[in-house]
C-alpha cells in the first residue's frame, strides 16, 4: 500500500511539473503573438495614416529610400545587437521598425485597389494561422528545411534586384510565386523554432529578448507573405 501511495504522489508531482511547463510555454507563445499582433496592427494604422496625409507624393520623393532601406538596417541592428539590449529597448525597436515599414507600405495604397488589400490581408491571415498551427504541432523535425528556405530567400532578394532594372513582369510573377512558398515555409519553420527556443529557467529580461526577436522573425514572415500575395493576385487601381 506505501508502494502506491509513493507512486501516486510520484506521478503527481511529476503531472504538476508537466502542466506548469505547459502553461509556461503558453504563456511565452501567446505573448510572442500578441507582440507579433501589435506590430501588424502599427504598421497598418501608420500606413493608413501615411496615405492620408502625404498622398501620392510619398511615391515619387527621395524620402522614400530612407523609409525603405531604414527597415533594413533596424532589423539587422535589432537582429545583431539582441543579446545586449534590455527587453524594454528590443520591444521598443520593434515597435519602431513596425512603424517604418507602415510609412513604406503605405504606397501600396495608391497602387492597388482597398478591396483588394482587405482581400488579400485575410487571406494571408488564414494562409499564416494555418502553417503556424502547423508548425506548432507536428511532430516532424523542420530543421532541415532551414539551409534550404534561407537559399531561396536570398535568390529571391537578388532576382528582386535584377528585376528593378529589367522592370520583367514574368520574373515578378515568378518572385512571388517562389517568395508566396519560401515564406509560408519559414512561417512553419520559425514557429517550430520559437517553440524551441522556450526555457522555463529563463528571467525576464532572456525570457522579453526572446519574445521579441521571435515576434520580429514571425512579423517579416507574415508581411512578406502579404507583399507576395499582394503582387500575385491584387487588384491594381
Amino acid at each position: 500500500m506505501s508502494n502506491y501511495d509513493q507512486n501516486s504522489l510520484g506521478s503527481g508531482t511529476i503531472g504538476s511539473q508537466d502542466l506548469a511547463a505547459d502553461a509556461g510555454l503558453h504563456g511565452y507563445m501567446l505573448g510572442v503573438y500578441n507582440f507579433m499582433a501589435a506590430g501588424v496592427g502599427l504598421t497598418a494604422l501608420v500606413a493608413w495614416l501615411s496615405y492620408q496625409l502625404t498622398g501620392p507624393a510619398l511615391l515619387q520623393s527621395p524620402l522614400m529610400w530612407i523609409f525603405i532601406l531604414a527597415p533594413l538596417a533596424l532589423v539587422f541592428f535589432i537582429s545583431s545587437r539582441i543579446n545586449t539590449l534590455s527587453a524594454t529597448a528590443a520591444r521598443w525597436l520593434f515597435f519602431t521598425y513596425a512603424a517604418l515599414v507602415g510609412v513604406s507600405v503605405s504606397t501600396l495604397l495608391h497602387i492597388y485597389t482597398a478591396s483588394s488589400i482587405t482581400r488579400v490581408f485575410f487571406i494571408a491571415a488564414a494562409m499564416f494561422g494555418a502553417l503556424s498551427v502547423f508548425g506548432y504541432t507536428t511532430s516532424r523535425d523542420l530543421s532541415g528545411l532551414g539551409t534550404f528556405l534561407f537559399m531561396g530567400l536570398i535568390g529571391i532578394i537578388i532576382a528582386a534586384v535584377v528585376n528593378l532594372f529589367l522592370r520583367s513582369t514574368g520574373l515578378d510573377w515568378l518572385i512571388s510565386v517562389i517568395g508566396i512558398g519560401v515564406f509560408a515555409g519559414l512561417t512553419a519553420y520559425d514557429t517550430q523554432r520559437i517553440k524551441a527556443m522556450y526555457d522555463g529557467r529563463d528571467d525576464e529580461t532572456a525570457a522579453g529578448r526572446k519574445s521579441v526577436i521571435a515576434a520580429l522573425s514571425l512579423y517579416l514572415n507574415f508581411i512578406n507573405m502579404f507583399m507576395m500575395l499582394l503582387r500575385l493576385v491584387g487588384s491594381r487601381r
